[in-house]
């Protein structure tokens, strides 16, 4: 799913126009990003998830290319950890089908 259809499915599920939810999503993404600015700044949606701030060291790579060793500087990332109900909605929703095998007697 791709911003423009996600637009779309919050129209529809929401009863709202597509003007209406692109500017609903806009201020979600804007406001976890203005939040996320911040050293600390999280935003937890409780079932769904957290959005928050991490530190990445410094460290020593290897550039795939050359097999030549490379500095990679430190820096400040998104990170997201799916909630419970997130994470079990997607597990029962792949879980892979029962075997189809020999019936017992």
């Amino acid at each position: 799913m791709n911003k423009s259809e996600l637009i779309d499915a919050i129209a529809k599920d929401a009863g709202i126009s597509k003007v209406a939810a692109k500017a609903a999503l806009e201020s979600f993404i804007n406001n976890v990003m203005t939040t996320l600015k911040k050293k600390d700044g999280k935003v937890s949606l409780v079932g769904f998830g957290t959005f928050s701030v991490a530190e990445r060291a410094a460290r020593q790579g290897i550039n795939p290319a050359t097999k030549k060793p490379i500095n990679i500087e430190a820096k400040t990332v998104a990170k997201f950890k799916a909630g419970a109900d997130l994470s079990s909605a997607v597990a029962s929703a792949n879980a892979p089908a029962p075997a189809a095998g020999k019936k017992k007697k």
